[in-house]
């Protein structure tokens, strides 16, 4: 049955979230406006709008994303279960428009869309109507109660590689982050990680979003020249091979760096250009260092970060690759997750679908565990992945269920942990960067030189919506 769902679906049957609609015996709608409401009365029925970029400029990921909720959908084989398809057209409106024809025709749950705008563009709708939504945006500031995520957020990952990290030792920790919202969620979250133990954030350097060239911030982040005494690279080179050893060591023990493919390679190599290797410091990152063969940059071999469970998603990857001739994006394993929540509400049929949601035993995804907070953020279970020679290893495996929610650090609580000694800023603005990160200036007043030229507050990179 589910070939011939995909050909139904691939072939072109759904016009937008304007056309017209028809029913088929595998329980998805492609939606049409003037569509008889008698269609939509069964009883037992639970109708879900699945708002996606089916084109624009990300409809290559929205028909990934529809491609793994058909997946789902042939999997959980529930009658019950109806999938109703919205164009969003990649636009804010659209997706305001696809979610107003959604409610229209009685959907219970929202599922997508894809982008915080977007996710913005519909909220207030969805709430008044009651209706709970389940997006895939990595914006947390869209989200709130009644407004979810299943997509994988900056704070968690960080949270996760910085305390791996802290309990093997690691004390001291730079980060080299984007001038983003992105760069600040990763230095907000690591603040708040670290804010009441022995670890600590001792320094962070802001660099344009776009940028290829990291020779100034990481000579700046590694204070290469009091180091180095002032003297040349070839001149402390000469030296070094008369008396290997003799020069200091940087005052981290850890650094983050949340890039991908060109840019994170190049930062690597300044590093190693700085005198900054494995295993004095240790590299890490986020799940989008799965998207870079890192196997062959010396400098982060031995690097840790984390990413989705692989030993459950080598089904998705594989079925999906089966079907599609393709294999899919990380992201893609969400929509699939979301399908198969949508099928345990339509199964339990719950009088508070909100409360059910947002369960604080989770759920077992795709991908592996993952629960979905009242807030509208989440967690998943992550591995840790090791970069070797030999490619990249599982060292330390996602967990198998979740442990009773920790209070988290509030920015006020990391602000007072910091306030005696902040850590050092670089190529930003000190005090607009802290009150970014800490939500107020801190206390501490130490000058540690002039922030880098080329402020670029644009841009982002990996699978960031």
């Amino acid at each position: 049955m589910f070939k011939k769902i995909c050909a139904l679906a691939l072939a072109g049957l759904l016009i937008g979230c304007r056309s017209t609609s028809v029913t088929t015996d595998s329980g998805i709608y492609d939606s049409i406006s003037d569509i008889d409401e008698a269609a939509f009365e069964a009883p037992s029925s639970f109708r879900v709008g699945v708002l996606l970029p089916l084109s624009g400029d990300a409809a290559r990921y929205g028909q990934g994303l529809k491609q793994a909720a058909l997946m789902a959908l042939e999997d959980m084989n529930n009658p019950n279960l109806i999938l109703q398809f919205y164009d969003t057209m990649s636009t804010p409106e659209g997706a305001q428009e696809a979610a107003e024809n959604a409610l229209k025709q009685k959907a219970q749950m929202i599922i997508g869309p894809l982008t915080g705008t977007s996710v913005r563009a519909i909220s207030d709708e969805t709430k008044a109507g009651g209706v709970p939504v389940v997006a895939f945006s990595t914006d947390s500031g869209a989200l709130q109660n009644s407004v979810y995520t299943l997509g994988l957020l900056v704070e968690e990952q960080v949270n996760r590689i910085i305390a791996y990290a802290a309990g093997r030792g690691r004390r001291s920790f730079a980060l080299l982050v984007p001038d983003n919202s992105t760069g600040i969620a990763a230095a907000r979250a690591a603040v708040k990680a670290t804010a009441g133990s022995e670890a600590r954030v001792v320094k962070i350097a802001f660099y344009p979003p776009k940028s290829t060239d990291f020779s100034e911030i990481i000579r700046q982040l590694s204070d290469y020249d009091r180091r180095t005494g002032g003297t040349n690279r070839e001149k402390n080179r000469l030296k070094a091979l008369a008396a290997k050893g003799a020069e200091e060591s940087v005052d981290f023990d850890a650094v983050l760096i949340p890039e991908s493919g060109a840019r994170l390679k190049s930062a690597a190599a300044m590093f190693g250009y700085y005198d900054v290797f494995s295993p004095q410091v240790k590299f890490l990152g986020t799940s989008v260092w799965e998207n870079t063969r890192l196997n062959r940059e010396s400098t982060l071999i031995g690097s840790w970060y984390p990413a989705m469970s692989r030993t459950h998603n080598a089904y998705f990857n594989k079925k999906y690759h089966a079907l599609f001739n393709e294999y899919p994006q990380s992201l893609y394993a969400f929509a699939y997750d979301a399908v198969a929540l949508a099928s345990a509400l339509a199964r339990n049929n719950p009088a508070d679908i909100d409360a059910a949601i947002t369960t604080g035993d989770g759920f077992v995804g795709i991908s592996g565990m993952f629960r979905i907070l009242p807030d509208g953020k989440n967690e998943h279970s992550l591995d840790i992945i090791e970069v070797t020679r030999s490619g990249d290893v599982v060292v330390d495996p996602a967990a198998k269920k979740f442990s009773a929610a920790l209070p988290e650090n509030s920015p006020e609580s990391a602000a007072q942990a910091y306030d005696a000694v902040p850590p050092m800023i670089f190529g930003k603005d000190k005090s607009e960067a802290e009150r970014l990160i800490f939500g107020r200036t801190l206390a501490g007043n130490y000058d540690y030189g002039a922030p880098a030229d080329g402020q670029d507050n644009g841009g982002g990179y990996g699978f960031s919506f």
